[in-house]
């Protein structure tokens, strides 16, 4: 059996540090050898999706494409081997949306059904997925696709606002919400929620995406003073 450690730390490990970027890159090392080792692996599969997006967000400009075209892959991968698990079909839509908003307009064309439809199967198998997320990236998704092409700012706030019922202090969701009030005009609303997403305490399972939106609210209740 494939153990998936390095120097004594193993990829979960690992990918709890993944501000530092090398550790996240170990992280992804890691799964991409067990799934190497056992093609059947179904949390290699999906964790490196997952590591993929982190990285394909974060990593100089030449690398995100194929870090995110292989986060498709590899959930497309998890999604072969489980499809009735959520996790596969989200990193999946997770991988395509980046590549979507990060790469223009024809991006965001090819990608934009397949995103909804995963989202959605998601919704189908486990709504409270990862505390709503499924909610939150089809709130985002109905709030950057154009009207023209199904984008709908009523049903990105009922999406979001969704998504908050699994998680109050959701710093995503709530700094989506945010974004949606502002671009609609309803100014004092927004700063109630820019400020929510400051004074929501971290999750330990996701402090470093917190502290990303956290500076996002930060930095943008900065220019609408």
């Amino acid at each position: 059996m494939y153990i998936c450690q390095l120097g004594g730390q193993s990829a979960d490990a690992l990918y709890a540090d993944r501000a530092s970027l090398a550790s996240a890159r170990k992280a992804a090392d890691l799964w991409r050898a067990q799934l190497a080792s056992n093609r059947q692996d179904f949390d290699a599969a999906w964790k490196l999706a997952r590591a993929d997006y982190w990285l394909g967000g974060r990593a100089p400009e030449g690398e995100r494409r194929a870090l995110l075209e292989d986060g498709i892959e590899m959930g497309r991968k998890a999604v072969a081997l489980r499809p009735n698990r959520p996790e596969g079909h989200f990193w999946i839509a997770a991988d395509m949306g980046a590549l979507a908003e990060s790469f223009g307009l024809r991006a965001g064309l090819k990608y934009r059904k397949p995103i909804r439809e995963e989202l959605e199967t998601v919704l189908r198998l486990d709504p409270a997925f990862q505390q709503g997320s499924a909610d939150r990236a089809l709130g985002r998704w109905y709030f950057r696709v154009p009207r023209l092409f199904g984008g709908s700012h009523k049903l990105a706030e009922q999406h979001l606002r969704r998504s908050l019922t699994y998680n109050t202090n959701s710093t995503a969701s709530l700094f989506f919400l945010a974004e949606l009030l502002l671009d609609d005009g309803r100014t004092a609303d927004a700063r109630v929620y820019l400020q929510k997403t400051l004074d929501a305490p971290l999750d330990p399972d996701w402090t470093p995406e917190d502290r990303e939106f956290k500076e996002k609210a930060r930095s943008l209740l900065s220019k609408m003073k």
